[in-house]
Formats: C-alpha cells, structure tokens, sequence
C-alpha cells in the first residue's frame, strides 16, 4: 500500500471518528426537548436510508444474494444498536452510554471462546478483564451504583447488539462471495428503519419538537433549531461517518483503523463537556479508560485473527456504531479506544 494511500485513509478515519463523535450530543438535547429516544432512532435511521437509497439500488443483487445477512445486519447491528444507544444515553451520560455500548468486543470475544469453543488469545482474555474491571468503575459499584441502573442495562443491551454486528461482519465476509459493504450499510439503514417503523410508531412523533428550539447544556442555555440538530445527526453522524469509515478501512489496516477511531470517543467526551455541560467523577473517567482500553485489545486481538483487508475488516471499521454508533453511534467520558463499528 502506498503512502500517499494510507495517508488518505488516515485522514478519513480522523473525519469519521469526528462525524460519529458529535451524534450523541446532538440527539440528546432533541430527546431532553420532548422527542422520544425510539422516535430518535428511527428518524436518524429513516433519513439514512434515505440519503443512501441510491446505493441500495445499485447493489440491489445482495437481496438475492445475501438476505439473511442484510436483515439480521439490518435488525441487530442498525435497530438494535441505535435504539438501545439512544435509550441509555436518555436515561445516563452520554459518555457512559458509549463506554456501556463499546463493551461489544470483549462480549464478541466471550461468544467465541464460550458459545463457539473456540480458543482466544491470553491478550485477548487480558483486554476483557480489563474492560469489566473498567466497568465496574464506571458505574461505581462500592457507592451502589450510582448511576440509573436501566440506563446501564440499556448501555450493555447496545453492548450486545455490538458483538452481534462483528458476528455478521465475520459471516458475510465468509467464502469468495464478498458483499460490498457500501450496499450492505444501505440495505442495514433500510432494514432497520423498517424495523424501527413497528417499534417506534413514527406517526406519533411531537413533529412541533422538531419545528422548535433545543436547549444546549453546556453553552449557558444557548437554543439550537431542532431541525439542524436532526440534519446533523442524520447527514454527519451517520451517513457521513457511515462512508467514510469504511472507505478509510479499506485504506488502513483494522488495527491501525481502531487506534485512529479511538479519537471518536475522546472528541464525544468534549463536545459533551462543552456543549450539554456533562461531567464525570474521576473514577468514572478511569474506568472509562480501562473499559474502552480493554475493547481495544479485545478488537485488536479479534482482528488480527480474522485475516486481512479482504476479510470482516470491510465492514468491522465502520459503527458506529455509531455509529455508532456509533453507530452508530453516541459527555463522552474519557477513552483511549474505540472499537469499529457502527452508531
């Protein structure tokens, strides 16, 4: 790989670890204005598909050739993953929802040794001891957890839909039948929002919200149209992010690629603080560390097993998960990892 290639996907890691970082503290002021966080999820997702609907149209052959893959990716690694995000973070920081949520790799790595019998690395086991370890600060056991204790189920709920999507990840990757990833992220938007639309009812959504003003916490009560939160949301924090993450996979290595996206949860934690006004206790910001450095060794070692740029790395170097998660999605606390993936 040349230099002049691996600069450029450098450059688009660091762009998308920017779009997915900014996702959680533009939805939240819209779900502290009265928008409901499924309501959220599904509007994020709707417009995604949306926007990447052209792409769906020309990989059109994955519905024949892949369906499972596009509608488990679709109802897991996109519903499920935003939906569960977007709850937590509505009920707890929104550092401390994607500190739960980024727990999907060393999860990945109990699946495998436990579900599937398969033997992991003492590195790997090292990064998911790390991460519990870093949990358990997170939410401050010795002071009775603190912390809302659904908002923490939630968290680890979209912890679990992480894993998931690496699980698809490594099955559609599988054989010399390769889905592109761009059509597989376009089918996964227009799954999920179909999922969504049954979970969400979207004909209920306050429409008059988004009309209205969002209040930013951390900018002294500074008003925001809520319409321009939405279309951030929407246009940078997913499909923006979405994009560019995987193009910036299939210019880096995976590990490089997550060692780059560890920026995104560091840019959330100070956007959080400054714009929504969000803090965390030192230990809070310790385990926070320990949890997303733990991740990062797990996914590092996964990663490393899982083969090269033609294997899963397609589409484990996007999420979000934003996205993504990010995901895909997204106060962000205090981390030195981030796993791939989705908001």
């Amino acid at each position: 790989m040349q230099a002049s290639g691996k600069n450029a996907g450098l450059g688009l890691a660091l762009v998308s670890a920017c779009a997915f970082g900014g996702s959680g503290v533009a939805a939240k002021p819209l779900i502290e204005a009265g928008l409901d966080p499924l309501h959220m999820v599904w509007l994020r997702v709707a417009g995604a598909a949306l926007v990447l609907s052209p792409l769906a149209w020309r990989h059109r052959d994955l519905v024949r050739r892949k369906p499972l893959l596009l509608a488990g990716f679709g109802l897991v690694a996109v519903a499920g993953v935003q939906a569960f995000y977007f709850a937590s973070l509505s009920r707890i920081p929104v550092g401390v929802a994607l500190l739960l949520e980024y727990l999907g790799p060393a999860l990945l790595l109990g699946y495998i040794r436990f579900v599937q019998r398969k033997p992991v690395t003492r590195a790997a086991a090292a990064g998911a001891a790390v991460a519990v370890v870093g949990l358990a600060c997170v939410v401050e056991i010795w002071a009775g957890l603190s912390l809302d204790p659904l908002g923490v189920l939630l968290g680890l709920a979209a912890a679990c839909c992480q894993a998931c999507y690496f699980i698809f990840a490594d099955q559609g990757a599988d054989g010399d039948d390769v889905p592109d990833p761009l059509g597989v992220i376009a089918y996964g938007m227009i799954v999920g929002t179909l999922v969504m639309t049954v979970i969400a009812r979207p004909w209920e959504i306050d429409w008059q919200v988004l009309g209205g003003q969002a209040a930013m916490g951390g900018l002294g009560g500074l008003s925001v149209p809520a319409g321009v939160l939405l279309a951030w949301v929407v246009l940078i924090a997913t499909v923006f992010a979405y994009l560019t993450g995987v193009v910036s996979v299939r210019r880096l290595s995976p590990q490089v690629a997550g060692v780059v996206a560890c920026l995104e949860a560091v840019i959330a934690t100070v956007l959080a603080w400054v714009l929504l006004g969000e803090h965390l206790s030192t230990w809070q910001i310790v385990g926070g560390g320990l949890v997303l450095g733990g991740a990062f060794i797990a996914q590092s070692s996964r990663s490393g097993g899982a083969g090269g740029p033609g294997g899963p790395v397609e589409l484990v170097g996007v999420v979000e998960p934003g996205e993504s998660g990010g995901p895909g999605e997204p106060g962000e606390s205090v981390e030195l990892d981030r796993v791939q993936a989705q908001a």
